[in-house]
């Protein structure tokens, strides 16, 4: 089986605990997703079967869209609701002030990711570092929030939720913190929807429990959809087959115009996807990167 599959992953669930429930159904021991949703979030999740999981680190780094509910008035060492309380303290805000907070957050800035987080230190997760009860200096990184805008706001309970598109690498729970922050009374995640990834709506995801063995075929999509921000190139019968067997075609002969240095390209025979090659400037050629089909050819 072969193809991607938009998952629409269920609460409680490990991104990894996701993929190993389409491997049980599909019977596909090559399966793998792009990122990783927390367990307690919901939402957009790509997955890749069979020889389509080489097109992951080539799928569309784009924006990301999340719909997140906020506590307000306490903090927890994972940052989310599902943590160890550190701090309560009184909230007494009013819907203006938060509408206020959440415009200042809007822009390019730099986040200090959680320690409840799949990030390495010496080749070890931080979250099993957390668990142990360590603790180490993490670098901040560059975001860009593109927007934020609060939608449904409960200032008698101390929770509104807002919608946001933001980078890539950008953690929602490190953002949900740092407004919580400057709101003064702290705040923590209490849920959260990818409603868009990779350039794929949540409308067009299938949820896990609707999923089974008799099915699962009518909701994979083709795997060129998950490379379709790409540019093609269409080749020859024999460009195909040398492509397939590992050579590198000629610019010249492929008429690529205006390859730039290290360019993915999908490269197409009458219509099959093949796979995915890349710009070679210095030797002037398309490389191989990864091969997903073979053509059939002419006896």
């Amino acid at each position: 089986m072969q193809g991607l599959l938009l998952l629409n992953k269920p609460q409680g669930k490990t991104s990894y605990g996701a993929v190993s429930a389409v491997k049980k159904i599909s019977g596909e021991k090559r399966v793998g997703h792009t990122g990783t949703l927390d367990p307690m979030a919901t939402g957009v999740l790509p997955v890749l079967l069979g020889r389509a999981t080489a097109l992951a680190s080539s799928m569309l780094d784009s924006d990301k869209k999340y719909t997140a509910g906020v506590k307000l008035g306490i903090t927890t060492d994972t940052e989310d609701i599902t943590g160890e309380v550190i701090s309560k303290r009184e909230v007494d805000i009013t819907p203006e002030k938060i509408c206020s907070v959440l415009s200042d957050f809007v822009g390019i800035q730099m986040q200090r990711p959680p320690m409840y987080s799949a990030l390495k230190r010496a080749g070890v997760p931080l979250y099993k570092l957390a668990r142990e009860g360590k603790s180490v200096e993490i670098p901040e990184r560059e975001i860009n929030v593109i927007s934020l805008n609060a939608v449904d706001i409960n200032p008698d309970c101390g929770e509104f939720a807002f919608d946001a598109v933001v980078s890539k690498g950008t953690y929602i729970r490190s953002l949900v913190r740092d407004i919580g922050e400057e709101l003064g009374c702290g705040a923590v995640l209490s849920s959260l929807c990818r409603t868009s990834a990779a350039g794929f709506d949540i409308s067009r995801c299938v949820r896990l429990e609707d999923l089974n063995e008799d099915n699962i075929c009518d909701y994979l999509l083709d795997e060129e959809e998950a490379v379709k921000h790409l540019r093609s190139v269409s080749v020859t019968e024999k460009q195909a087959i040398r492509f397939c067997n590992g050579g590198q075609l000629s610019f010249e002969r492929t008429n690529i115009a205006d390859p730039k240095s290290g360019e993915l390209i999908r490269v197409k025979y009458a219509g099959l996807f093949l796979g995915i090659g890349f710009c070679d400037i210095e030797n002037q050629q398309l490389g191989i990167k990864c091969i997903i089909n073979y053509p059939k050819v002419r006896e």
